[in-house]
């Protein structure tokens, strides 16, 4: 097997593993959400309508940054909101798109996750914001998803879900998950009235502490 075959597959490989923990996760559920990676010039990309739990590395879609594919297999429908991310954020080596269920409760009330918690630093600034409804699939979403990323990595989707992208696929996945214990926290935060938002002060110290831990 040549050297980029055998990268293809190991990242293909990657994938599969990835959208079945998705699943195991609660992070979405049958076929919904999707995954890529960034591939040399192009995309590798779940499959369209492919239930995680008998997806296997050949059911892996490469396409080019316009969305193109030579495969028998459809990439994911969603391949418009991967394309974007990678044309328009350098840093972004993988993407994830998922249902979760809290995010989505507040993707549906069209609300940001707001500074309640020093965690939303996460996804780069003092909110998590929530794109404005465009129907699934389509680039009006993906312009409208890129508004709700600038200076971010990750945002929810209205009526949708959620979409972030990391600097490889570990912490993609990593990142989704937090935005789902954010939305988990904040929905449950305001059971006993409207939850204490940090500053923008406080928030920046958030900023300052998480850039000093990285360097340890």
């Amino acid at each position: 097997m040549k050297h980029g075959e055998h990268v293809r597959r190991v990242l293909s490989e990657e994938i599969v593993e990835s959208c079945k923990f998705l699943n195991s996760s609660g992070l979405c559920f049958g076929a919904s959400g999707n995954i890529s990676v960034r591939y040399h010039d192009s995309i590798l990309i779940s499959p369209s309508g492919r239930a995680y739990s008998t997806m296997s590395p050949t059911d892996v879609v490469e396409i080019d940054q316009n969305g193109l594919y030579a495969d028998d297999r459809k990439p994911s429908s969603e391949w418009r909101l991967h394309t974007s991310i990678y044309k328009n954020f350098k840093s972004a080596m993988a993407v994830v798109h998922t249902h979760s269920p809290y995010a989505v409760a507040l993707a549906c009330q069209r609300r940001p996750i707001p500074a309640f918690h020093y965690m939303v630093a996460i996804a780069g600034g003092n909110s998590i914001r929530c794109a404005q409804y465009a129907t699934f699939g389509s680039e009006e979403l993906s312009q409208y998803m890129l508004q709700a990323l600038i200076d971010r990595s990750a945002c929810l989707l209205a009526n949708h879900g959620v979409v972030v992208y990391g600097r490889d696929l570990n912490e993609a996945i990593w990142r989704a998950g937090e935005v789902e214990m954010l939305a988990r926290q904040y929905l449950l935060s305001e059971n006993g009235g409207q939850p204490v938002l940090l500053t923008d002060k406080q928030m920046d110290e958030v900023f300052v502490a998480f850039a000093d831990y990285k360097k340890k």
